[in-house]
């Protein structure tokens, strides 16, 4: 039986994703006609270890463009929406202390659907995370310290390429 080493390393040990649909609603100083548009921007958010799941807080801006007294004018209503999201992670073992998450996005928040209800717009966004636990992990190698893992290289010359050089050589070199 061989050596044994141990590799301690970080490593991904739980990852997963997340598509999260937020719904909420926005009221305006006046009763909106028609909605022109809707963007979301400004999406911030993080993740916290909670036991055996992950809690990500996060907010976003979102902007809607609306028109309103029969369609002849128009305005922007702006509001930060915040929201908190428990995330339960598959192969979590309560082992993993030292850990550190990553939240990605892996789809910009976009608003899905938006309606008028009286001086309310009703709105909905999506969003898709990505989260990945990190954490210390060992590994347990055996070690082969008889392995000679250099091969030797030799440079073979081919038949032609000796008489040419053989024909080149002045054997009399030191008569002359």
């Amino acid at each position: 039986m061989g050596n044994f080493r141990e590799i301690i390393s970080k490593a991904v040990i739980s990852k997963g994703k997340k598509v999260f649909s937020q719904k909420d609603e926005v009221t305006t100083p006046q009763k909106p006609s028609t909605i022109l548009g809707c963007w979301v921007i400004n999406h911030q958010f993080s993740g916290v270890k909670q036991n055996n799941q992950i809690l990500i807080n996060g907010s976003y801006d979102i902007n809607i463009w609306y028109s309103y007294d029969s369609d002849t004018k128009t305005d922007v209503i702006k509001e930060t929406h915040t929201y908190n999201e428990l995330v339960k992670m598959r192969d979590i073992d309560s082992d993993y202390d030292n850990t550190s998450i990553i939240v990605r996005s892996l789809t910009d928040p976009k608003c899905v659907k938006v309606n008028i209800n009286d001086n309310k717009i009703d709105y909905q966004v999506d969003l898709e995370l990505g989260i990945e636990l990190v954490g210390d992990v060992k590994v347990k190698i055996a070690v082969d310290e008889n392995l000679d893992d250099y091969n030797l290289i030799t440079e073979e010359k081919e038949d032609s390429t000796l008489k040419e050089i053989d024909k080149e050589i002045n054997e009399d070199y030191l008569n002359k």
